[in-house]
């Protein structure tokens, strides 16, 4: 590749006005790629539209608007080019203020009976969401600084609530005056991807996955999706899998029998379903052979903006359970790989009454107390 006529090219095509769309651009090679980067920098001073140019050095992408006029960027340079489609956050709003020291779910799991063997110490869990709310009393000891991907010099605060709700489940720690979350001595760290609507851009996301793989955290928390597969997605979630991570993902909320959102639908994910207080599948939630755990998702009470609590429904929310469990397992059970935590999962799950379509769901729904005390050796957390 001659990177000094492609970055010419791509100053030239890149789009200022908002009018065109949003491209991921994969290199095939990773010298090509560092090569390509390189002069990039170089190249920022020249032409400063480059500067909206973003990168990804564990997918070895750039990130990039283009205009309609772009032409044939790929096979004019060899590279691998795919949409940066939008993506959102699986809940909806309740639209309750509900503060419960102990919230139903976190009992429903039966977390509390699995603190005498876990709370999760020092796991570190990625919440790529839309930040959380610093100033919460019930989660000062709980977040780690995380980043913000729209400005990388301010903490990741939440301007939405929903990942504030997030962090709550998995390891709010308010003690007998607050919450308690799932995992109370686990530590979030809150990478804002999705801005105040819940939105993100797929390439917001492979940078978020991307800080939390350079930093090493245990668990990665997704609780959203999109219904078109993403290569790019796929192939950092890969990458966070050989690093060790569980990435745990929400199904979707579209009622569907044997289809599921992207990326809970990816093989080296966690995918959860919710259920609601009647033990039974959501009626919002997705379902079916797709689906390895269910939780609680219904009627969700959590930590707020403002300091405050509010109940929420979603898929999101069941995969914050999840991942609270996952975090109490790994802090007894170091080195735990995805398939075993899968097996101990399904292993342990409390059976799911038949649907109104009298078929029996594959999955169960999350038992922490079970999953805890199912270990064959025991470790103090």
């Amino acid at each position: 590749m001659d990177y000094s006529k492609f970055l010419r090219y791509l100053s030239e095509h890149l789009d200022t006005s908002g009018t065109g769309g949003r491209y991921i651009l994969r290199f095939a090679q990773k010298l090509q790629y560092k090569e390509c980067l390189r002069q990039l920098q170089d190249y920022k001073r020249q032409f400063p539209a480059l500067r909206r140019v973003r990168v990804s050095p564990l997918l070895q992408a750039f990130f990039c608007p283009l205009s309609h006029n772009s032409g044939s960027v790929d096979t004019r340079f060899g590279l691998m080019l795919e949409k940066d489609t939008r993506i959102r956050v699986h809940s909806t709003s309740t639209d309750k203020d509900k503060k419960s020291l102990q919230p139903w779910g976190v009992k429903r799991i039966g977390a509390q009976d699995a603190w005498s063997i876990s709370t999760g110490n020092q796991i570190r869990i990625g919440v790529i969401d839309t930040g959380a709310d610093f100033s919460h009393p019930d989660l000062r000891y709980s977040l780690g600084r995380g980043i913000n991907l729209f400005n990388r010099g301010m903490l990741p605060y939440d301007d939405n609530g929903h990942g504030t709700h997030i962090a709550g489940t998995i390891a709010a720690s308010g003690g007998s005056r607050g919450m308690m979350g799932v995992a109370p001595r686990s530590i979030v760290y809150p990478v804002k991807a999705f801005d105040h609507n819940g939105s993100a851009y797929v390439s917001d996301i492979i940078l978020g996955i991307d800080w939390c793989i350079r930093n090493h955290m245990h668990i990665i928390n997704m609780s959203f999706g999109m219904k078109n597969k993403s290569q790019s997605l796929q192939n950092i979630i890969s990458k966070a899998h050989a690093a060790g991570i569980v990435v745990v993902a929400s199904s979707g909320n579209d009622k569907k029998t044997r289809k599921i959102d992207y990326p809970a639908r990816y093989p080296n994910t966690i995918s959860v379903g919710a259920t609601g207080k009647d033990g039974r599948i959501a009626s919002f939630s997705n379902h079916g052979p797709y689906i390895d755990i269910y939780a609680p998702g219904e009627k969700v009470s959590s930590c707020w903006l403002g300091g405050g609590y509010h109940e929420m429904n979603g898929t999101s929310m069941a995969t914050s359970h999840v991942s609270g469990a996952v975090a109490l397992l790994l802090a007894a059970r170091p080195g735990l790989k995805l398939s075993e935590i899968k097996r101990k999962l399904r292993r342990t799950a409390r059976p799911i009454p038949a649907t109104v379509s009298r078929t029996k769901p594959t999955a169960g729904e999350l038992n922490a107390s079970r999953l805890l005390r199912n270990k064959s050796r025991s470790k103090s957390s």
